[in-house]
């Protein structure tokens, strides 16, 4: 039914914003520059301009999937989709498996293209969707890109989520049929070299390893289980941190994207350092959307680029290429992880 579709997408938005906490710990804090005392820089010779495909991005960061499938959430979209266009940053949808069965309820994701008519913008749909849906949610946002996402935890424990995972050929198939960039995503549980390896084989060029350390769609699908026993499983998969090490020997092959815990302006020259392409937002805007509006949580991401300006200059860095000859030093914790899983690491 439509009415239960819609009640589980905000379902999760409040529960997202139930579980968010600021300044929980994560992996970003097992990292540290090596402070420069003389970086011989100005804000003005700082380049934060990266790609993704073809699309130049004025700023390394986007807003990641969340919204859409119910009247709340399509204005959650309305006003995502504002402050994207005053950033000129890209922005994803939630996922519009709910919008393909039931197309009243399309105009909640399509108010991203109506606020945001030049601007980039990524359908979404999970890894069961067919070439044809693929296709249909592309067409639904003239997007232009698509994210395909990847969530078995989240399936395992949703009470009616899917019990097959037979994923690969489905993917291999929509990256072969979409003329648009095919973005492979996680949706909080982190990646490792294994899978890097599979998508590549498989024609992928663009992922996006979010991590786990923000939103836990475990702890969120747990809560709408009656019997909510399967809290043992908070906290599975490998942190973004941890994700981003995994995929260091496939760089030069994938473009890597990262979400997952970004909590401030220096989450994101981190996760850049570690080799993101671009580093995505979603329980963090979302929390400052739901907290200040639309416009305060603009101006709050405009100071975030200045910021982002600040901590490249201290660090000497002229760009993203500059940023990862850095030195940094990895916390215990992630040194015992570089360790175990016998990575190579830059």
């Amino acid at each position: 039914m439509t009415n239960s579709q819609s009640h589980r997408k905000d379902e999760h938005v409040f529960l997202a914003e139930k579980f968010y906490q600021s300044e929980r710990a994560n992996d970003f804090d097992q990292l540290r520059f090596i402070h420069q005392s003389l970086p011989e820089i100005a804000f003005d010779e700082v380049s934060l301009t990266t790609k993704i495909a073809n699309f130049t991005l004025p700023l390394p960061f986007y807003i990641n999937a969340m919204t859409g499938g119910s009247p709340r959430t399509g204005e959650l979209n309305r006003q995502l989709a504002q402050i994207a266009a005053t950033l000129g940053v890209p922005i994803a949808t939630g996922s519009q498996s709910v919008a393909l069965r039931h197309p009243e309820l399309m105009a909640t994701f399509q108010i991203l293209r109506e606020t945001n008519p030049t601007g980039l913008i990524f359908a979404n749909l999970g890894a069961t969707a067919s070439v044809d849906a693929a296709k249909q949610a592309v067409t639904m946002l003239q997007a232009d890109a698509l994210q395909i996402h990847l969530n078995t935890p989240q399936e395992v424990v949703m009470p009616e989520g899917d019990r097959d995972f037979h994923w690969l050929k489905q993917i291999q198939a929509i990256v072969a049929a979409l003329d648009v960039p095919v973005i492979i995503k996680e949706v909080g549980f982190g990646m490792a070299q294994k899978t890097f390896k599979q998508l590549l084989e498989v024609g992928v060029q663009y992922i996006d390893v979010a991590g786990a350390g923000g939103t836990d769609f475990i702890a969120i699908e747990n809560e709408r289980r009656k019997a909510r026993n399967m809290a043992y499983l908070r906290g599975w998969g490998q942190s973004t941190v941890e994700s981003l090490l995994e995929s260091q020997f496939y760089q030069s092959k994938l473009t890597i994207l990262a979400s997952g815990g970004v909590r401030n302006p220096l989450d994101i020259i981190k996760a850049l350092r570690l080799g993101a392409q671009a580093v995505g937002l979603s329980g963090t805007i979302l929390h400052l959307l739901q907290k200040n509006g639309p416009k305060t949580t603009t101006e709050i991401l405009l100071d975030w680029k200045e910021q982002l300006t600040a901590i490249m200059a201290m660090l000497g860095a002229h760009d993203l290429t500059d940023l990862r000859q850095k030195p940094i030093i990895y916390g215990t914790k992630l040194q015992s992880y570089i360790v175990q899983r016998q990575l190579e690491v830059k």
